[in-house]
């Protein structure tokens, strides 16, 4: 009998723990944010002279609440191997939605844009992204 006790209190004990641990497995995702009216217009900021080993994070319209809040720009330190995507507004079904800024992985040229959308496919020195005949090295 106390081996069965103990067996049991063992499975609780574990089943505890598991359960303790889901919710914050499954709510690690943030959840999405939407307004039905669109952000102010961005406001006019000075961008600071360049600073070796930061990159500049322009200012845009956080959502604090049921407002939009201005978060003004500011140096982020850079990170080798990737390239950051500033923060945005995206139209959706008549509803905004705010895409949080983060840092893609794969910039290894480190020219702020992500390698998949910076290739050359025909090696004529041009990017696939600027270039009006990407598969064709004679024309640009």
């Amino acid at each position: 009998m106390t081996k069965l006790r103990k067996s049991l209190l063992a499975v609780l004990c574990v089943a505890s723990l598991g359960a303790a641990a889901l919710p914050a497995t499954v709510s690690a995702a943030p959840p999405g944010i939407y307004f039905n009216i669109a952000p102010p217009p961005p406001r006019v900021e000075v961008v600071p002279d360049a600073r070796r080993g930061y990159v500049w994070v322009p200012g845009y319209w956080d959502a604090r609440g049921r407002r939009h809040v201005w978060i003004a720009g500011h140096w982020e330190r850079a990170r080798r191997g990737y390239s950051y995507v500033e923060p945005r507004w995206i139209e959706r079904n008549n509803r905004w939605y705010l895409e949080r800024g983060r840092w893609n992985r794969g910039d290894r040229d480190r020219d702020g844009v992500p390698n998949a959308r910076d290739r050359d496919r025909d090696g004529d020195g041009v990017p696939n992204r600027r270039d009006n005949a990407p598969n064709n090295p004679n024309r640009r």
